[in-house]
């Protein structure tokens, strides 16, 4: 039973800690826009293969 003196204030610690965190998220913008990096790894990799190609038909003419 002695056990749950020190439990509880840990408990709570993390619990103040995981707060802050999520706030600090907030506040720095982490959660703004969710969409463009899921989009950005299927876009943006069709441009940069295109781009290689043409750079190394380039080089090899």
């Amino acid at each position: 039973m002695d056990i749950i003196y020190l439990l509880i204030p840990i408990a709570l610690l993390f619990t103040a800690l995981a707060v802050k965190l999520f706030f600090w998220a907030v506040d720095s913008k982490q959660f703004d826009d969710l969409d463009s990096a899921g989009q950005q790894i299927l876009f943006n990799d069709d441009a940069k293969k295109t781009d290689r190609s043409e750079t190394e038909k380039s080089n090899h003419e």
